[in-house]
């Protein structure tokens, strides 16, 4: 898993509150196991018209945002279904972060899973956030996962609460498989014991 440690980037406004998963990434793309690929169908309901063009309108189909690493999205973001699909499409499109006052359980743990940093704020932290994301060209961002600090385009910064370990995890890109194989000597050593303690457990 990427390292996230400081992102700077476009925020894309999204002020649509209980944005489900099934919005993020339509059921009919969740045939798939690979992660890569999904970016192309994020949000495609909103994004594309019935036959498969862009609609105008929206967001990140507009030429300041097409580039956008972090959403400042409404609340409850990622409601609905438990799919993984959901931080797969978002990190395929290149969305790093979402900043919202509140996000599903799930949809928010699957996000660190996969190397996205979801940002809990307040109201009206949100609605500055929301208004510097819709200067367009202009709506840059850093997120410092270190400080735990958001910098806007005017140099104020938000800070924002995170768990030291989630924290730790994403600064050192460990995912549930990186966080084993750190007790891969460990593993070793008991696999090695196990073989001369119980050997019928080899066959």
């Amino acid at each position: 898993m990427e390292k996230f440690t400081k992102l700077t980037g476009v925020a894309a406004p999204m002020p649509l509150v209980n944005i489900d998963t099934d919005m993020i990434i339509p059921k009919q793309y969740l045939k798939t196991i690979q992660r890569a690929g999904l970016g192309k169908n994020l949000f495609a309901e909103m994004r594309y018209e019935a036959d498969g063009s862009e609609k105008d309108d929206f967001v990140l189909n507009q030429p300041a945002y097409r580039g956008a690493e972090i959403l400042v999205a409404g609340d409850n973001f990622g409601c609905g279904s438990s799919r993984e699909h959901a931080p797969w499409a978002l990190l395929d499109f290149g969305v790093r972060c979402v900043i919202s006052t509140s996000f599903a359980d799930i949809f928010y743990n699957n996000c660190f899973k996969n190397g996205i940093l979801p940002i809990v704020v307040s109201k009206a932290d949100l609605e500055k956030l929301m208004d510097d994301a819709g200067r367009g060209a202009n709506a840059t961002l850093t997120i410092d996962l270190e400080a735990q600090e958001i910098q806007g385009p005017d140099g104020g910064t938000i800070a924002f609460d995170i768990d030291p370990f989630r924290k730790h995890c994403l600064l050192n890109g460990l995912d549930d498989i990186g966080l084993t194989m750190q007790k891969a000597e460990k593993v070793d050593s008991f696999e090695e014991q196990q073989k001369l303690t119980q050997p019928w457990l080899q066959n």
